[in-house]
């Protein structure tokens, strides 16, 4: 199949100077515009920008894409990569012995993905890392990017010894052969974690793991000639942060691969996690940070999940049940005072703390009264304790009430802009598809076009797009896109710089297993590309499904 794509403005990915013309496509690739022929289908992109699909490096689809190829909504935000399994999770390899609860209960934990969306959707018809690749490939309209889960691998081999002590050199040696047989399938990496908790609040797996273990894995992967480590730190401690970043270089530099660190905010501390990540550089390691544009917003709903509830252990234990049962157990007289007793401010927090957040959507007529107040404020007026709001706008709402944390995370944007244009973090933190009940992370994409670029001119449009594509293809060693040089895959994005806009956030019901999900979507964009076939575009989502594993 042959297209040309007329009169766009080409940004490439490679960070230099747009450039009026035509962009030719072949079987997929890009080619020079003028070997095509006459009859090759044509789009007019005059007065849009013609850039390579947008890269977003840090999701949690792995289980959405087992019934959802399109990893919605990231098209509709011109991203047509998305690399999966991070934070030590992945869903295989898993044991067919039952072992597959384990990661369904870090994942329900870690990334706040329900049980029932798991026991509806993800049939677990694999064992290995490879087999799952398998069945994911042949309906994706996003390529994928696959990291296989340091957590996942410790407890195949390992069992529930792998959150009790150190790898023997045999486990080690197993876990390796796991390693070198996903990368050979086409997994893109590895992901561990220093901070990550699982459904009894124990370490994951990966935590457990010392230095051997992880240059011996890492040191795997790299036989492959590719491969980057992927890791959340130990962000409550900024000096342990500091330690991690220093562990990475060192697993950087002895097995000769790229690790990233996810996230880097604007917290009054990131000068110095970004003096860490350059000190790394100088020593000739290769350690990046991941960063967002956004304000890390919030929201809270007592019919969903929260990780804002965990630290409490009585509320933490209703949000565990079945939402009926979570229902009664809120109202229950018998369970107030033991709830309000828990939910007290905690020190140190600052804005970030369930008395900060603001009375969003409500469903019942007594409610509409405190939309927009504040929890605190509401506390203060009424006198009553935090915990006691809560429940009783809650429960005046079958628990449905929306309480959002806004402008809290993240919301220094001169600090944001200099993350977000650093040589030592890459652009995407967004863990799309996690926390869909309390937040969108696709949108990012969009973000930075309508705001860092247009809005306030931070940034030059073909450094936006570097950034987005060409940057975190290379060194995340996706060869074969990330621009739109000849030979390249013809992923690609078409828009209107001057339109496009996240126009709203949804709270929609389209998830499968008693799950909705916050949606953000957007305006602006004309055509999506992913190997050279539309499968997004002005009416909507095609039937095409030409995503790869890369």
């Amino acid at each position: 199949m042959e297209t040309i794509i007329k009169g766009g403005l080409i940004v490439d990915g490679t960070g230099t100077a747009p450039r009026q013309g035509d962009l030719g496509i072949r079987d997929g690739k890009v080619v020079n515009a003028s070997e095509l022929g006459a009859d090759a289908n044509t789009v007019d992109a005059t007065g849009k920008v013609v850039a390579p699909g947008f890269i977003d490096i840090h999701t949690h689809f792995d289980p959405q894409l087992c019934w959802d190829g399109l990893a919605t909504p990231s098209l509709e935000h011109g991203v047509t990569t998305v690399v999966i399994g991070n934070c030590s999770l992945s869903l295989a390899p898993v044991r067919p012995d039952g072992a597959k609860d384990k990661l369904i209960s870090m994942f329900q934990v870690i990334e706040d993905i329900k049980k029932p969306t798991f026991d509806a959707a993800v049939p677990f018809s694999w064992e290995s890392f490879p087999e799952y690749l398998d069945f994911i490939r042949g309906n994706l309209g996003v390529n994928v990017g696959a990291l296989i889960g340091h957590s996942a691998i410790r407890y195949y081999v390992m069992g529930a010894a792998s959150q009790e002590r150190a790898a023997t050199k045999d486990e080690i040696d197993a876990m390796c052969r796991i390693v070198e047989d996903a990368m050979a399938a086409g997994a893109l990496g590895i992901s561990s974690s220093y901070v990550d908790m699982d459904e009894q609040m124990k370490p994951v797996p990966s935590r457990f793991a010392e230095i051997d273990e992880k240059l011996a894995l890492a040191q795997a992967m790299s036989g492959s000639g590719r491969g980057i480590w992927q890791v959340v730190p130990y962000f409550m401690d900024p000096a342990q942060v500091e330690a991690n970043i220093r562990e990475l270089g060192d697993i950087s530099l002895a097995a000769g691969v790229p690790c990233s660190l996810q996230p880097v905010l604007a917290s009054g501390r990131e000068a110095v996690q970004v003096a860490a990540l350059a000190a790394e550089h100088e020593r000739g390691a290769r350690v990046y940070g991941q960063t967002m544009p956004r304000t890390f917003d919030m929201a809270m709903r007592l019919s969903e999940t929260s990780m804002m509830l965990f630290g409490y252990p009585k509320w933490k234990s209703i949000m565990d049940m079945p939402l009926e049962d979570r229902r009664e157990a809120f109202a229950d007289p018998a369970n107030r005072d033991e709830l309000v007793e828990q939910m007290v401010p905690r020190p140190g927090g600052g804005g970030f703390g369930i008395a900060n957040m603001a009375v969003g959507e409500v469903y019942s007529k007594e409610n509409k009264a405190y939309q927009g107040r504040k929890l605190a404020e509401i506390a203060e007026s009424e006198g009553k304790p935090i915990g006691a709001v809560v429940l009783d706008l809650a429960n005046r709402d079958g628990l449905d009430t929306e309480f959002e944390l806004k402008g809290v995370i993240n919301a220094d944007r001169e600090a944001v802009a200099e993350l977000i244009d650093s040589p030592y973090c890459h652009f995407g933190a967004s863990d799309a598809g996690a926390h869909i009940t309390q937040f969108c992370g696709t949108g990012d994409t969009t973000y930075m076009l309508a705001h860092y670029v247009r809005e306030t001119n931070h940034m030059s449009l073909e450094r936006a797009v570097y950034r987005m594509t060409g940057e975190v293809a290379k060194d995340w060693g996706i060869t074969d896109r990330g621009t739109l040089e000849e030979g390249m895959a013809a992923d690609v994005v078409i828009f209107d710089a001057d339109k496009v806009a996240i126009t709203r956030n949804e709270f929609v019901d389209d998830f499968p297993g008693e799950a909705r999900r916050y949606m953000r979507r957007a305006e602006g964009y004309d055509a999506v590309l992913v190997n050279g076939e539309v499968v997004y575009g002005a009416n909507g989502y095609t039937e095409a499904r030409p995503g790869k594993v890369v």
